[in-house]
């Protein structure tokens, strides 16, 4: 689709529809809900990070006006059954044990420990605190070096110490011989903080329980409706069919949102008892506190490179703070692992990890999870770059595969089939004079101001090779014509952000011959769409291939019903503008709308003509490919008061046919904001006691329009792979690279300095530090 006709889809939203079964949006969210008799919920949390619970007493806050319910822990096990909640359902982890509210002990500050429901919030956050827990306070454990320590006791009892998952020593070529070959070594600790999703939107969760129908219908802020349906249905013992779970209009979650959480399931426990709705709206300290926090690990690598600046090897022993349930954290080192080469010659790779226990929130899924390769990866590169005094530039474009050339996979055996990152960084230098910059540079450090360059490259698997072969599996839809000739689209998607219900519409529309606005994109309804979820970056290849594949097949029926409708041969019909036509011959048009009223019209049609106008379809991906591109950063770094001004932002990315430019350049852009968040300002603080540092928006610093730099971006549209579908993923990119580019930009500046960073966050105060302006604390 050309970028005009793009453009004029800008800004559309989900269809309406008057079909009351059908959620189709309209400016809705789970906190607009409401339901006759309903109930508001809040949560006990615990102050500490650790602690057992000796008693409660939740007398007095039972007899609280308009209070209707408070269960505690011991009161929930009885009608909540063990299992998996959130994204946990999807990483297959059966340890450690633990209970829906906390019963014998707390785990991390804001570990829900009481539910109280009340005939309003205000009530029910004035009977919390009415509620007397005896607490008894026990070590915490807080850093790698606490958990790591066998004389500790452990968090969890049934996992015998504070170590999740621990792996072997994984090898992948000749090592030994890489590093024997090589003239020098780097040996490096890598740090990535830990930092967290942050939506405009908390989590929302509304359940309304009729006892008479034996059914439980909710309404929660998701990314997929039927993970969310399969957890409450585990845990609470109904039938999936007993289940209806709805999502509306969602703000934001960078993969938070995924599938049904603690304090959902414990809300439905509560409308299950009382036959009344209940709501639940997480408030922003909430959030913070216990939502769930990412990307906290380092990692110990050791690089083999040559004179010349080749890469021969390298040596990782990673390892990640899960925090204290279980989340994403013990599935991250493999993928890790599998994507740490990328896209360069890096010939053998020795890689364990371990993955610990703490008193802190659950590690959870945010845009690009597996994030830390890019970083470290991109950070080695510049390093070995500063230790032989070469550009980095040049170091890249020596390591660097070639499109086409061996190696064609890397050393962990990922295919590059379609990786295009030597072509993103010939277009990189071509939009960035870099001699002249240095010349700059060096006249800028003459009048003692400090300017940087950095520049750091990724690729995503987007859905990446053998899409379909993957975990998440295959992608299904379903595609009907409705009575009035509109097209309707049944995704398992479930959009927070990422124009979903512009581009799928687009691709429907453009394959099957209606208008943009005939097609109505229905998600968010567990009776009526199929599984699915939104993540990973798979929806533009997956959910678009559907979308592709599936008009395709309706519209073969349509136009076989229209054969025989207008007695003409299938190959002279034409379906354009909601109308089936004989090629040539104006006046033999039928509107859609009049071929599904003559459909139906008995006796029409011949008795063994298929008239469904319906298609159900999976998609495997295809051909599958990659995501990727190259990002630069110029930035000015005041070393008086350790702040940094961008002065330039430049994206040459690869995400195959654009669908909708203007999509694409808003992921992207929103990723680099994030990014620029993640080096510059947010950090999930906890001091060495386990406390909580960052609750509130006061401490939790978010980039304004005032910190994200103008960000210009340039597109590759690469030789297709696939026959039909060559549209990939670009949501996690910006947010993946956006770090290291920054980190690479900032150790440029600060180069005459004799600074070498190893970490991502680098507030005003660390850069004084790094600058030797003030001494560390």
């Amino acid at each position: 689709m050309s970028t005009e006709v793009a453009q004029r889809y800008v800004g559309a939203s989900v269809a309406r529809s008057e079909d009351p079964r059908i959620l189709t949006g309209g400016g809705k969210y789970v906190d607009d809900v409401k339901l006759p008799g309903m109930l508001h919920a809040a949560f006990l949390r615990s102050p500490f990070p650790h602690a057992k619970i000796v008693s409660i007493d939740a007398s007095a806050a039972r007899e609280a006006e308009g209070v209707v319910l408070v269960y505690t822990g011991e009161d929930l096990e009885a009608m909540i059954r063990p299992g998996p909640y959130g994204i946990s359902l999807m990483m297959n982890q059966d340890k450690p044990a633990f209970s829906c509210l906390a019963t014998d002990k707390v785990r991390l500050v804001g570990d829900p420990v009481a539910l109280v429901v009340a005939e309003s919030r205000y009530l029910a956050e004035d009977a919390i605190e009415l509620i007397d827990v005896d607490y008894e306070d026990l070590a915490p454990i807080a850093t790698y070096e606490q958990a790591l320590d066998p004389t500790n006791p452990p968090i969890f009892e049934d996992l015998g110490s504070n170590v999740l998952a621990e792996s072997d020593l994984h090898t992948h070529g000749d090592v030994e011989g890489a590093f024997a070959r090589a003239d020098h070594v780097l040996s490096v600790r890598i740090n990535q903080h830990r930092h967290q999703n942050v939506p405009m939107e908390t989590r929302g969760f509304l359940a309304s329980y009729d006892r008479e129908a034996d059914h439980l219908l909710v309404w929660s802020a998701n990314q997929g409706v039927h993970l969310a349906l399969h957890i409450l249905a585990g845990r609470l013992g109904l039938s999936p069919e007993k289940i209806r779970v709805r999502t509306a209009d969602v703000g934001g979650s960078f993969g938070l949102k995924i599938g049904a959480t603690r304090e959902e399931v414990a809300v439905a426990a509560a409308s299950m008892a009382l036959g009344r709705p209940v709501k639940y709206i997480e408030d922003r300290y909430e959030n913070l506190m216990a939502s769930g926090q990412a990307r906290e690990e380092y990692l110990d690598v050791e690089a083999a490179y040559s004179d010349d600046g080749d890469i021969l090897g390298m040596k990782v022993h990673m390892v990640v703070d899960a925090g204290a349930y279980p989340g994403m954290a013990a599935a991250l080192p493999t993928m890790v692992e599998g994507m740490l080469p990328s896209a360069y010659r890096i010939g053998a790779l020795e890689f364990r990890s371990t993955v610990l226990v703490t008193n802190k929130a659950t590690y959870v899924a945010y845009r690009g999870p597996w994030a830390v390769e890019t970083f470290v990866r991109e950070r080695v590169v510049d390093l070995v770059a500063r230790e032989l005094g070469m550009e980095p530039f040049e170091i890249r474009m020596r390591n660097v595969v070639t499109r086409g050339e061996e190696p064609t996979s890397m050393i962990t055996g990922r295919s590059l089939d379609g990786v295009t990152v030597r072509e993103s960084l010939e277009r990189m230098a071509e939009t960035v004079d870099i001699p002249a910059f240095r010349r700059r540079q060096e006249a800028a450090r003459a009048e003692g101001r400090y300017l940087g360059l950095g520049i750091a490259s990724y690729i995503e698997a987007a859905p990446g090779p053998r899409a379909g072969q993957s975990p998440l599996g295959l992608e299904q839809m379903r595609m009907e014509l409705d009575g009035d000739g509109k097209l309707l689209v049944y995704t398992g998607q479930m959009p927070h952000g990422q124009s979903h219900e512009t581009t799928l519409a687009q691709i429907a529309a453009d394959e099957f011959g209606v208008r943009f606005e005939d097609v109505r994109v229905v998600v968010g309804d567990s009776d009526l769409v199929p599984p699915g979820f939104t993540g990973g970056s798979r929806s533009a290849t997956m959910a678009g291939g559907a979308a592709l594949t599936t008009a395709r097949a309706l519209r073969a029926k349509v136009l076989e019903l229209g054969a025989h409708l207008l007695e003409a041969n299938v190959s002279d019909l034409r379906i354009e503008d909601g109308a089936i036509s004989v090629a040539g011959v104006p006046s033999s048009a039928m509107g859609l709308a009049e071929l599904v009223a003559a459909v139906q019209e008995p006796g029409r049609l011949p008795e063994e003509v298929d008239t469904e106008l319906k298609v159900a379809n999976s998609y495997d991906g295809g051909a599958g490919g990659w995501s990727g591109g190259t990002h630069c950063a110029i930035v000015e770094v005041d070393v008086e008061t350790g702040l940094v001004t961008f002065e330039r932002y430049v994206v040459t990315e690869d995400c195959g046919k654009l669908i909708n430019p203007a999509v694409v350049d808003g992921q992207v852009r929103g990723g680099v904001a994030q990014g620029v968040g993640a080096v510059l300002l947010e950090r999930a603080a906890y001091d060495e006691r386990g406390n909580f540092l960052a609750a509130t928006f006061m401490d939790y610093l978010m980039p304004t329009t005032m910190d994200v730099p103008n960000i210009e971006i340039s597109h590759l549209e690469t030789i297709p792979l696939d026959p039909d579908v060559n549209f990939r993923g670009i949501g996690e990119g910006g947010m993946i690279v956006a770090p290291a580019t920054i980190v690479n930009a900032i150790e440029d500046a600060l180069a005459p300095l004799g600074v070498r960073i190893h970490e991502q966050h680098l507030p005003p105060a660390r850069i004084l530090e790094l600058a030797g302006v003030v001494e560390p604390e």
